[in-house]
């Protein structure tokens, strides 16, 4: 029983390194994701949530930058939409938690021309419970919106990895040479 365990976690591993599978980040700071993450800047966002947003993302996007600072081939331009919704009510009509919701559409712009390469959305929420104190219940709150930025810039960065792990965001000079058709 021993040995058909192990021979069955051995050919699966055999098939798992043809399935096509690579990193992500391959090459480094030399790879084509890197290369793309490092040109991003992130413009101004309105609001506090904007601002705890944008510096997420500058955070995640600074390794990439060497620690230089913000990119200046690519723009990333970010509209958010913060909600609470109270639910969970009481018989006396008070509220007795609410949800945090942070809804983000944001574009990837190339600053030279103006196309927008890509256009996409993120969204997270969080639960709050409301107390009696009301400082509690409002620092509940400050802390989900601190933990809803982290989460939406997460997902912006992994999806602008994935866009430029595809090809996307690259310069001309940076494009892979088209492959030629095979003759029959």
């Amino acid at each position: 029983m021993r040995n058909l365990l192990i021979s069955s976690l051995l050919a699966a591993s055999l098939t798992l390194g043809g399935c096509g599978l690579r990193p992500l980040y391959a090459n480094g700071s030399r790879g084509a994701v890197a290369t793309v993450l490092a040109d991003v800047d992130v413009a101004p966002i309105e609001g506090h949530s904007g601002w705890l947003v944008r510096n997420a993302l500058r955070d995640r996007l600074q390794a990439t930058q060497g620690g230089q600072g913000a990119g200046k081939r690519l723009r990333l331009d970010v509209r958010l939409e913060d909600s609470i919704t109270g639910f969970g009510v009481r018989a006396d009509d008070a509220v007795t938690r609410e949800r945090r919701t942070l809804r983000a559409r944001y574009q990837l712009v190339d600053a030279a021309s103006g196309e927008v390469l890509l256009d996409a959305t993120a969204a997270q929420d969080a639960g709050i419970d409301v107390v009696g104190s009301e400082y509690a219940t409002i620092a509940a709150e400050s802390s989900a919106l601190e933990r809803l930025a982290s989460g939406i810039s997460d997902q912006i960065v992994t999806r602008l990895a994935v866009f430029a792990d595809r090809g996307g965001g690259r310069t001309a000079t940076e494009a892979p040479a088209a492959t030629p058709a095979p003759t029959p």
